[in-house]
């Protein structure tokens, strides 16, 4: 088991951009680095021997400088939606910026995955890992609160790759953090993810308006296109979504919030890869990359050629009272934590 830092880039102040390899006794291997606290690299075997990165990443640090499609980062202050980019604490009204319509978009314009995250490598038992620190100033993209955030990954022999995520307020504030990588268990290049097949540990999706801001209703899968409880291939019913060209829903996880438990499997049949997932959160965003536009701006990267699993408290949960809070008080810690297992089918 091996850890190797280098200099991935520099921002436009000059500040130095590490990039970090954890190479497990497998062989397999994570890339990270600290800008955005984002995962570059997922490297792991096929039903044949052979390691690709499953990941959708940018060879280089530029892409990253500016807007991009959030591969790989660390989303904050809080992902998905936002209605109308407000929110009201204990009757007082905080207006947020507004990078989505009238909505705010993961935490707004200048959110986490574009600051430089200080950054330290550890090994703990048979788990390498990175941990990288942030805090975000009071009134950061309109959010109160100083907030301290930790985001910790660590990767070991079993192939298993952890998000661990604490956060710290000394002001009333609403959090919700999340990964949001791009996956193809074929290869980043290999074409449609469309014959991936899905598994959801899920009975309910979050409804949604034109907008895809949550209602507050709450829909069962049975007899929609977004029933994932039996294995079911992303591409077979993306036409009965025409509305959103494909899959941009929030599920509610079976189990108890706050324990780790199945979330979602994928398997990829052409290369027999696998990827479990399991979470304490609350929900889980499958998205199917539908507006990935295929240029440099998605790495060439293009619509339904990859999808995202984000494990993540409900979107819009600060203006809709019958969900899960997401507000984190002073004395109070967030702690979440998802788990990505990566195996091959056996013959």
């Amino acid at each position: 088991m091996k850890i190797q830092q280098t200099e991935f880039g520099k921002t436009a102040d000059q500040q130095v951009v590490s990039k970090y390899v954890l190479t497990n006794s497998l062989g397999n291997q994570v890339g990270l680095m600290d800008w955005g606290a984002s995962l570059l690299q997922v490297v792991v075997p096929d039903r044949s021997g052979e390691s690709v990165n499953v990941n959708c990443a940018f060879d280089s640090l530029s892409p990253y400088l500016g807007r991009h499609p959030y591969f790989g980062s660390t989303i904050g202050r809080f992902c998905n939606r936002i209605e109308h980019a407000k929110f009201t604490i204990d009757g007082v009204e905080y207006p947020l910026d507004k990078n989505h319509g009238d909505h705010q978009l993961h935490g707004g314009a200048d959110n986490f995955s574009h600051r430089l995250w200080e950054s330290e490598s550890f090994q703990d038992g048979d788990d390498l890992g990175v941990r990288f620190r942030l805090t975000s100033p009071d009134g950061d993209q309109g959010f109160p609160g100083k907030l301290a955030v930790v985001c910790e990954y660590r990767w070991n022999d079993q192939n298993e790759l952890s998000f661990h995520y604490e956060a710290q307020t000394d002001k009333p504030t609403h959090v919700n953090l999340t990964n949001h990588s791009y996956w193809n268990l074929s290869a980043m290049h290999a074409g449609k993810a469309t014959d991936h097949i899905v598994q959801i540990e899920a009975d309910q999706w979050l409804d949604v308006d034109d907008d895809l801001i949550p209602t507050g209703k709450l829909n069962d899968v049975s007899g929609t296109p977004l029933d994932f409880r039996q294995p079911t291939a992303i591409g077979k019913r993306l036409a009965q979504l025409p509305d959103t060209n494909g899959y941009d829903h929030c599920y509610v996880v079976r189990g108890k919030a706050g324990t780790l438990r199945p979330a979602g499997r994928v398997i990829d049949p052409a290369s027999g890869r696998t990827m479990d997932v399991e979470t304490t959160q609350v929900g889980m965003q499958l998205y199917s990359a539908n507006h990935l536009p295929g240029d440099d701006s998605s790495a060439k990267v293009g619509g339904h050629e990859a999808f995202c699993m984000e494990t993540q408290h409900y979107p819009n949960a600060p203006n809709r009272p019958m969900f899960p809070t997401t507000l984190l008080l002073p004395g109070s810690t967030l702690r979440e934590t998802t788990l990505h297992r990566f195996g091959v089918l056996s013959d």
